[in-house]
């Protein structure tokens, strides 16, 4: 790829060159012939000297100068200005033959803003000096004579030639030394880009593209780098997805294997022993029933967090005074409280803020911060629930001063099937999935709960929700 592309500047250089020759030839003819045209259209080439002499310089016609500006000087042979008419720019009457002479020289120089035409009348003895004020001067010609000598033209013929073919060479490694540093200026960027680009196709997804340029390059390498950088996180949170997914199907099959093993057992006991008697049959029969409970509710929150990871899932959001709400709420916990021996302390403003939920949903999650807190806390502990507006925000925080959850287990607390004792412990009777639909409920009304604890700290969730 890298040869393609400095050939084809190679080439384009190459061709520019010869474009630029050709310009310049085109250029050269076309001086020459604006020259040709110039010389015909300009007043001093209409009106000169040698075509307004006469050997009388009183019957020279001064009119059609001066009309257009010019002047005409007759200059005697005592370089005295014996006739002037019209523009003069030698503003004496007498010269010395030291100062004629050096108007004669001046007048054919480029620099100087007038044009001058001078003729001699050799019978008469007098010089006329026609004067136009210069607007453009075009000074370009070649003059060629048949009568010079042959070896001063093979000398300068050669002398051009080699100036010429000197200037080409000269061109032409200044195009392939331009096309060579233009290339490497491209070159070094797409090395790079590619070189990366290559990283990224072999597995290396940290692969990234350091230019320091500022010019579209520049730009390049802020989308390849964000690029790089999206392409990371996707499959950073793919293989995380893929470890989530793995971890999960082990908890799903670790949990329900143990309550389905119960059942498969104490039924096959059951089916083996006809003869059982009233109160073994009836022990067993609970032993079932509690583990098909165990697996249905399991069942359950399973189709439920699914259901709630599905985009079809929409909320059935109501307005309401989410004060009086949570009254309600925490009128229904009272007695699960008192049942525990817990204590407990309320702080809901006697105000209106409203707010705009799913009823059954927010039910759930409430429902499961208490029986949370009711399952892995002992006799004694206290329940604070609060609920305060801050800002454009309203914020529900549920704490006790209970047990805690270690610091290490307590960051993934909202995955499911972590539980606060970090154990599968049947007798808990919890599925391990409450705390996960907890957040994706309250996610998905647009809020967010974290938790802050540790070990012997007790737990305290905090509820954002954004207000309406």
């Amino acid at each position: 790829m890298n040869r393609k592309i400095e050939n084809q500047f190679l080439v384009n250089y190459i061709l520019m060159f010869i474009i630029s020759t050709m310009i310049a030839i085109f250029a050269f003819m076309l001086l020459g012939f604006s020259n040709d045209v110039i010389s015909k259209i300009l007043l001093k080439n209409n009106y000169t000297a040698k075509g307004l002499m006469r050997d009388d310089y009183k019957e020279i016609d001064t009119i059609s100068v001066t009309d257009n500006g010019g002047g005409v000087q007759i200059i005697n042979a005592n370089y005295e200005v014996a006739f002037s008419e019209g523009l003069n720019t030698i503003s004496k009457d007498k010269l010395t033959i030291a100062e004629f002479t050096d108007f004669l020289i001046t007048s054919k120089s480029k620099g100087i803003p007038y044009s001058y035409s001078i003729e001699y009348n050799s019978k008469e003895q007098f010089w006329i000096v026609v004067t136009f004020p210069t607007s453009i001067r075009i000074d370009f010609a070649i003059v060629h004579n048949e009568e010079f000598a042959s070896v001063d033209k093979q000398r300068v013929v050669g002398l051009i030639v080699a100036i010429i073919f000197f200037y080409l060479i000269l061109l032409a490694i200044s195009t392939v030394i331009y096309s060579k540093l233009t290339s490497v200026g491209i070159l070094t960027p797409l090395k790079k880009l590619c070189s990366s680009t290559k990283r990224i196709k072999d597995g290396d997804y940290s692969a990234r593209v350091d230019l320091n340029l500022k010019n579209e390059f520049g730009e390049l390498e802020l989308i390849f780098n964000g690029m790089a950088q999206k392409i990371q996180e996707e499959i950073s949170l793919r293989r995380q997805s893929e470890e989530n997914r793995k971890k999960l199907v082990l908890d799903i099959s670790h949990d329900i294997k143990n309550p389905l093993a119960s059942i498969m057992g104490y039924a096959e006991l059951c089916y083996n022993n006809p003869l059982l008697s009233k109160e073994e049959s009836f022990t067993y029969a609970k032993v079932i029933y509690e583990n098909s409970l165990r697996a249905n509710n399991l069942i359950t929150d399973l189709f439920q967090l699914s259901k709630m990871e599905s985009p079809e899932y929409v909320l059935n959001k109501t307005r309401v005074d989410i004060c009086e709400y949570m009254r309600e709420e925490i009128g229904a916990f009272i007695e699960t409280f008192d049942k525990a021996g817990f204590t407990y302390d309320f702080n809901i403003p006697e105000k209106e803020i409203f707010l705009e939920i799913d009823i059954k949903q927010m039910d759930r999650v409430f429902q499961n911060l208490v029986v949370n807190t009711v399952k892995y806390n002992t006799k004694g502990t206290k329940v604070i629930i609060s609920l305060f507006q801050q800002e454009d925000e309203i914020i529900i925080i549920f704490k006790d001063n209970g047990l805690g959850i270690p610091a290490k287990i307590a960051k993934d607390i909202f995955d499911p099937f972590v539980r606060g004792n970090s154990a599968r412990n049947p007798q808990t009777g919890g599925t391990g999935l409450g705390l996960a639909i907890a957040l994706k409920i309250i996610v998905a009304h647009g809020g967010n709960i974290n938790l802050k604890t540790d070990q012997n700290c007790g737990c305290e969730f905090i509820i954002n929700f954004p207000q309406i």
